[in-house]
């Protein structure tokens, strides 16, 4: 990516692609991120960067006001971690057989854990959960999808993926952020299909909006579910 800034907006110019029109997403960190068409200039993609100016400017607003309430976790006994959409209480124990485990309605995590290696270590703990449990759920929802889609993507993955929720390479390789496994299962749906749909279309256009609609017609309730939650979903 290559880093450019118009006027006060700093933006990430990604290379361009086969669409016909200037892509403009706000990441889930708050970063701007463009990708336009393939025979676009820099200064051209600036120019409509600029024209979109104001539509940026609420849109980072809406940003700041949204992630303003996220929830910061404290690794003590009755703090709540999600997963699956619902909240689990903690319980620091002494004696386990593995670092963390779900049990009786309450996340177990080991107390030595905590002692050696502090947050780092407990985060890891829960990243590994996530992971684990992650992969063979979202396997299934793929596989569940994928033929109403239509599409029959190379492989399925699991990985911190920084800011995002999700991708879909152009060899149809399907990524997931270990975190889809905080939300409810419509919404771990509603990311599925979300990516599957880009094996149509690489991009955010009516088309591959209409593409979305066609498997999951409730699809903007659970998108704005995670636009309005996402921010929670976090160690």
């Amino acid at each position: 990516m290559n880093a450019r800034r118009v006027r006060d907006i700093d933006y990430q110019l990604l290379p361009g692609s086969e669409r016909k029109t200037t892509d403009i997403i706000i990441e889930r960190n708050g970063s701007i991120v463009v990708r336009p068409p393939n025979d676009y200039s820099p200064e051209q993609v600036d120019a409509v960067v600029e024209s979109k100016r104001l539509w940026i400017y609420r849109n980072l607003a809406e940003w700041k006001d949204l992630n303003s309430t996220a929830v910061v976790r404290e690794w003590v006994n009755g703090e709540t971690f999600l997963y699956l959409g619902r909240s689990y209480r903690l319980s620091l124990v002494s004696e386990q057989d593995c670092d963390l485990k779900l049990k009786e309605g309450r996340f177990c995590l080991h107390r030595g854990l905590i002692e050696k290696g502090g947050s780092t270590s407990a985060k890891l703990a829960f990243e590994h959960y996530y992971t684990n449990k992650g992969i063979d759920r979202i396997r299934q929802r793929v596989k569940y999808f994928a033929a109403k889609v239509g599409v029959v993507p190379a492989s399925v993955k699991i990985k911190d993926m920084s800011y995002r929720w999700a991708s879909c390479s152009k060899t149809d390789v399907l990524t997931f952020h270990w975190k889809c496994m905080m939300a409810p299962p419509k919404i771990i749906d509603y990311i599925v299909v979300h990516e599957l749909c880009h094996s149509h279309h690489r991009n955010h256009t009516d088309a591959f909006w209409n593409e979305v609609d066609k498997v999951m017609p409730d699809y903007c309730e659970r998108k704005n579910w995670l636009k309005n939650n996402g921010a929670n979903m976090d160690l």
